[in-house]
């Protein structure tokens, strides 16, 4: 089609109205009606817009607010769990301190007993050792004894013998004195033989000593031992008290502990039913805002039929021009689509195919079918001729009746990067835009439609426009519609 069929000049020149028509006084009066009524439109397709994000928001606040209930449930569950954990614990930790107060005690008792005991064994043997080394001592010295006795009973001996030679030389003189020295002689034996015996007594005395002593050093020392392992045992007695001190102070933990574990539990709960009256108030406001968005959407359909119907009348307004436009990008659709058919192209299948396959790894999804190869190489000459006739123009181009628009204008055909929302706004090819603007545009049978909306540039971004379609048949079959969104 030549540029000059898209000239505005040349489409107003169309729409304007006869000056020698009666009705023609009307029309500055119906073309100021039809631009107010396009302003109101996007004014309502704002509001529509702003309805549904709060709808939205309200629905996702309703999802938060029913997993806090889970929450706060699970929460309460538990918390009813560690109260009664904490009452079985505190009663453990009495029925504890109890035992172990009464095991403390026999403890203590039969340790100080015991280590009363030991140290009076200790000491006791201490006690013999020491014994057993003043006998030691003292038959040490008795031996000395002996020895000098057995010395004077050698030395008796002797003189009784020289005695007994001097009485021999005195003859009858010495009888007297002889038999005296025989005496003394006799006693020198028996006390030598006497000292003997005493001595091997003492002898065999002193190595009893001597293994005793020896086992009472030993039993000494192990009897030390004992007396320090008392004295640990007594810091045992001193630790088993502490422990008892700590089981105690440990009762008084938990029972501290009960209270605000109740409270808690109290307060879960209460916080669980309070949170699950505000779902049910959030629930209300869904509904409410349900009601209020599909008012919304039938207050927009009003003011669009509004101005399709002022269009329609014949008055000139603002959209005038640009509506035929549309009207005649898409008769020249339908003719190219229809020549390709003619020549073989593309078969009438695969121009109509539905199986909308996902391109991996795009976000947002893009999809191709048996056709997007096709539109690709014949809409772009078509659109970009269309999207450069006027500055009004933000895009244009054709979809099928379920909102895909496989091939889009140039600007918005840039391959897809890592973030979402910038493709969003800049890769918007094969998509499927199927909200009510979309698939209303894709699906109009009427010779055009006008809307308003607001349309959603990604990042949370939208912008105001309004949307021209008309539809596309091919061999009298609804193919979809070309849709030119525009400035307001």
């Amino acid at each position: 089609m030549p540029v000059s069929q898209f000239d505005p000049a040349n489409i107003v020149a169309q729409f304007t109205p006869n000056p020698q028509d009666a009705s023609t006084a009307a029309v500055p009066r119906a073309s100021e009606i039809g631009d107010r009524a396009g302003r109101l439109g996007l004014e309502i397709a704002d509001i529509a817009g702003i309805v549904e994000d709060l709808a939205g928001l309200n629905n996702h606040l309703r999802q938060t607010l029913e997993n806090v209930v889970d929450s706060v449930d699970r929460s309460t569950e538990t918390n009813n769990r560690i109260r009664t954990a904490v009452g079985d614990l505190r009663a453990s930790a009495d029925q504890t301190r109890l035992v172990l107060s009464k095991s403390s005690e026999q403890v203590s008792d039969t340790l100080a007993t015991a280590i009363d005991n030991m140290q009076a064994l200790g000491e006791g043997i201490i006690g013999i050792t020491r014994s057993a080394e003043q006998a030691r001592n003292t038959i040490a010295k008795v031996q000395e004894a002996s020895a000098a006795i057995e010395s004077i009973s050698m030395e008796t001996q002797m003189i009784a013998i020289n005695a007994g030679v001097e009485a021999a030389r005195a003859s009858d003189a010495g009888r007297g004195f002889a038999v005296i020295a025989q005496s003394i002689k006799a006693l020198a034996n028996q006390v030598r033989k006497f000292s003997l015996e005493n001595r091997t007594n003492l002898q065999e005395l002193q190595g009893t000593l001597d293994q005793m002593l020896a086992v009472a050093r030993h039993n000494s020392e192990w009897a030390q031992s004992a007396i320090e392992a008392s004295n640990t045992a007594k810091g045992s007695t001193q630790q088993i008290q502490s422990l008892v001190s700590s089981v105690q102070q440990l009762t008084s933990g938990i029972e501290d502990l009960g209270d605000p574990v109740h409270s808690n539990a109290t307060n879960s709960q209460q916080v669980g039913e309070r949170v699950s009256d505000l779902v049910k108030v959030v629930g209300t406001a869904d509904t409410q805002l349900g009601k209020t968005r599909k008012r919304s959407e039938n207050i927009l359909t009003i003011s669009e039929d509004l101005m399709l119907f002022i269009a329609q009348a014949g008055f000139e307004t603002k959209d005038s021009a640009l509506i035929l436009t549309c009207q005649n990008a898409a008769a020249e659709i339908k003719a190219v689509f229809e020549r390709g058919l003619e020549r073989g192209e593309i078969t009438q299948d695969a121009l109509f195919d539905e199986q909308y396959k996902p391109i991996p790894g795009t976000n947002p999804q893009q999809v191709t079918t048996r056709f997007t190869g096709y539109t690709d190489r014949v809409l772009p000459a078509i659109q970009e001729q269309v999207l450069a006739s006027s500055s009004r123009i933000a895009f244009c181009a054709a979809v099928d009746r379920n909102g895909y628009l496989p091939t889009h204008n140039l600007a918005y055909s840039k391959p897809q990067g890592s973030d979402p929302s910038w493709n969003a706004a800049n890769s918007r090819n094969r998509r499927i835009f199927n909200d009510r603007t979309g698939l209303r545009a894709g699906r109009n049978t009427q010779p055009f439609l006008l809307q308003t909306y607001r349309r959603d540039m990604g990042g949370g971004q939208h912008a105001l426009m309004k949307d021209i379609s008309a539809p596309i048949v091919i061999r009298g079959r609804h193919w979809g519609g070309f849709r030119m969104g525009l400035k307001p």
